[in-house]
């Protein structure tokens, strides 16, 4: 990101790694929309030669002197989300958040992300985790970020066996989200979107129902679905504040909004008053930045490993080398109708 609507490429000098850092080398690494919103909508502030990206497995070129569990040579997945993990806010449980709101996320944010020949990983025995021997590129770069915000999702909605929950957007994250409602016992499952090649997925990974935005208002198409009664839960994983709005609207009274969706333009998030039951509804609104680190990525190593997931299912372009990245970047600003997630190998 060389500024607001620009970028480029840029040479800088190679990262340096303190005691208890990690220098890798990408392996595989995937565009994200929180790389669109960064660039294009300045959602982040006018970021100035700022090296993009936060989804990345690699190999490590490099450990500090106080490094235990890796070594060099060794295949790593390296998490979006990577706090400091000697501070106050993972005492209070809240690892995302350590220096400050957002600060966990460093990656593209407060510091060089992964595009580059080589990238820096703060504490690495608790920042990075082994991939397993077998294990496809494609699939294991979507566990830095899809996968687990996607998850996290359906996490903080709380949902109980049987439950009746709708997922609005249905791209990466979404889809990871239809897949996490499904690990926590969901019932009927809305899934909201409009491309072919995501509600196929969306109905393979477990969704019951598609909604159609185009096809009329989508809380009026969930409302008349549910016999005038709305959805226990609501999962946010795309759109721009009227998705919180939509998802107020169709949750049930003593149901909870949870939303894992980056929300890169406005300033303000609106909530229907009416809907709110004046703000006495019992309608939790929830949202969280996926918490990060080893063990978050070992949860997910181990829903691949045991057939719970299939994200490299959402892998439908593949690039080979650097010189495609930009390519790959403005895909997930174009969005074609036959895109899920790109993804370039640098192996």
């Amino acid at each position: 990101m060389l500024g607001i609507g620009k970028l480029g490429w840029i040479e800088k000098e190679s990262p340096v790694a303190g005691p208890y850092d990690a220098i890798v080398k990408p392996l595989a690494v995937a565009p994200c929309t929180s790389d669109i919103h960064t660039v294009f909508e300045g959602a982040l502030g006018d970021r100035h030669n700022l090296i993009l990206g936060h989804e990345a497995v690699g190999e490590i070129i490099e450990v500090g002197s106080e490094v235990r569990d890796f070594k060099v040579g060794d295949r790593v997945i390296v998490p979006a989300i990577t706090p400091d993990w000697r501070s106050d806010a993972v005492q209070r449980g809240y690892p995302a958040h350590s220096g400050g709101m957002l600060a966990g996320w460093k990656f593209s944010n407060f510091k060089d992300g992964v595009f580059a020949e080589e990238f820096h990983v703060n504490d690495a025995d608790m920042n990075l985790a082994i991939m397993p021997k077998g294990m496809s590129l494609e699939q294991a770069v979507m566990l830095p970020d899809m996968a687990p915000t996607g998850i996290q999702g359906a996490e903080l909605a709380e949902i109980q066996p049987g439950d009746s929950v709708a997922v609005i957007g249905i791209g990466p994250v979404g889809l990871m989200a239809v897949a996490g409602a499904v690990i926590q016992g969901a019932g009927r499952l809305f899934a909201v979107g409009n491309r072919p090649i995501c509600a196929d997925l969306a109905r393979e990974y477990g969704a019951s129902d598609i909604i159609d935005y185009k096809k009329g208002d989508i809380v009026e198409q969930i409302l008349k679905a549910t016999n005038g009664e709305g959805v226990d839960a609501v999962i946010v994983a795309g759109g721009e504040s009227d998705s919180i709005s939509n998802a107020v609207k169709m949750t049930k009274a003593g149901g909870t909004i949870s939303n894992v969706n980056y929300i890169g333009k406005g300033d303000n998030v609106p909530i229907p008053r009416v809907e709110w039951g004046s703000g006495m509804s019992h309608k939790d609104i929830r949202g969280g930045l996926v918490s990060g680190g080893r063990w978050r990525m070992q949860q997910m190593i181990d829903l691949c490993v045991y057939n719970r997931i299939k994200p490299e299912k959402m892998v439908t372009h593949v690039f080979d080398g650097f010189e495609n990245m930009e390519k790959s970047l403005l895909l997930m600003k174009d969005k074609p109708r036959d895109l899920i997630k790109p993804v370039v190998l640098l192996e």
